[in-house]
């Protein structure tokens, strides 16, 4: 595999993300499946990986020093803003040596990118090498507009709403068309992360004038009327059933075709809004888990049945009826996302696989839970390096048990020492074990001197 962890994302809202470089990480997890010894990695980051991050990594193997013989990491030593895949096009020397490290491989290799843009088909091309990602040809499926149209031909519901919404003039139009909803979300077709969202309470004013809360804290109607323009969006009537849930599913399509759900999450959600993405609980509810799989699934089906390759999120609302559960399209993301590697880590470090009828994970006769946060902010750990941090969570006791096959995974340990920010996943053999595991992971990294 040679992973490409760029973030070919809006560059706008990325700089809102603490740390952002370091997300480039969170695909680490992969260098679990060094595990067999037919994988090799190359793994391309804009700036080294202390070799403490990729030593706790291959400390989960049997073998470490052997699984390092197939592992190149490489660095464009570049803390350029433009995505790393970008960057990279302009290094020959870099794309030299993975030249040499992928040819004449008797297995093929394929790019594993976190999303796949214009930079990342390019590199493909320059290479040689499958990607396993979507075609930017089919991006737009993966937009807010495109969701909608995705829950339209597979039968999925969605919120009332209007879809490929390309100027203010047009949004307003729409949002009268809503009436009598006076509680209106407008997305911006290509964002995440929620940081592309406005909350308007509409009332007979234009909504420049109607209060609004916008995702993003220096977000204003001028800018965003902008990025309207530019990237089109939808605007839906808010869903504000009481309780709430905001499920997520992760389903893949292979190369081949076939196509299925691999997870389903609750989505740990915050912001001004509650509508930022902050980490995740695996499994869904089992109140509505069958429904949200099922949504997912036949959204899978017409993706795969347009041609789309990877690994994709799919979020919804889980909405309270008398008859139970009903689960309402919120978006689909064609890239990896913020489930994906909790999910990874998971199945990676214990063994466990997805049991599609129950929607757990199955380690033998025993379940798996996890509990995961990208965003465990700690000021306290300010300083310290990636390895301090790895010893502080062994010495509490809090880090992975091979035996028992539960404990915390790692992640982002690259923005500990600017930023005072890590990530980890919290394994257990039940719901409560997880959960207790994860508030007292967090109580340590927050309290230690």
């Amino acid at each position: 595999m040679v992973v490409i962890p760029s973030l070919s994302l809006p560059q706008d809202e990325l700089r809102r993300i603490t740390g952002a470089l370091c997300y480039e990480e969170r695909l680490l997890f992969l260098l679990l499946t060094l595990r067999r010894p037919s994988v090799e990695i190359v793994y391309i980051t804009s700036m080294p990986v202390d070799t403490a991050i990729v030593d706790y990594y291959l400390g989960f193997l049997d073998d470490p020093d052997e699984a390092r013989t197939r592992l190149q990491m490489i660095s464009l030593d570049d803390p350029d803003t433009r995505p790393l895949s970008a960057a990279l096009l302009d290094r020959p020397d870099l794309l030299d040596r993975i030249l040499d490290r992928t040819a004449g491989r008797p297995g093929g290799a394929c790019l594993v990118p976190f999303v796949v843009s214009e930079y990342e088909e390019r590199l493909a091309g320059l290479l040689g090498l499958p990607v396993y990602g979507p075609a930017t040809s089919l991006a737009h499926l993966g937009s807010k507009s495109g969701g909608r149209m995705l829950a339209e031909e597979a039968g999925v519901p969605t919120a009332r709403g209007f879809s490929d919404l390309r100027s203010l003039t047009e949004v307003e139009h729409a949002a009268r068309a809503l009436a009598p909803a006076s509680k209106l979300m407008v997305k911006l077709n290509n964002s995440y992360s929620g940081l592309g969202n406005a909350i308007v309470i509409k009332d007979d004013r234009p909504l420049t004038a109607c209060p609004t809360s916008f995702s993003a804290a220096d977000e204003t109607w001028t800018t965003f009327a902008e990025k309207i323009a530019e990237r089109g969006a939808v605007i839906e009537e808010f869903v504000q059933g009481r309780p709430l849930h905001s499920p997520s599913a992760l389903a893949m399509v292979t190369p081949g075709g076939g196509h299925g759900v691999i997870a389903t999450h609750e989505q740990v959600l915050g912001g001004p809004n509650g509508d930022v993405y902050k980490g995740c609980v695996f499994p869904a509810r089992p109140e509505y888990r069958a429904e949200v799989a099922a949504c997912a699934e036949r959204i899978a089906g017409v993706l795969a049945a347009r041609g789309v390759v990877g690994l994709f999120g799919v979020d919804f609302f889980a909405v309270k009826t008398d008859g139970g559960y009903r689960a309402l399209l919120c978006e689909v993301n064609l890239r990896i996302g913020g489930t994906t590697h909790p999910l990874g880590a998971a199945m990676l470090s214990t063994g466990a696989v997805y049991d599609p009828a129950s929607g757990t994970l199955r380690c033998g006769d025993r379940a798996k839970h996890y509990v995961a946060t990208d965003n465990c902010d700690a000021e306290n750990l300010r300083g310290r390096t990636p390895g301090d941090v790895v010893k502080l969570v062994h010495d509490f006791g809090l880090g992975f048990d091979r035996e028992r096959r539960t404990g915390n995974v790692l992640h982002l340990m690259g923005a500990i020492s600017q930023y005072g920010k890590l990530g980890f996943t919290s394994i257990g053999d039940s719901a409560e074990e997880a959960a207790e595991l994860h508030l007292r992971t967090l109580d340590a990294l927050r309290r230690a001197v």
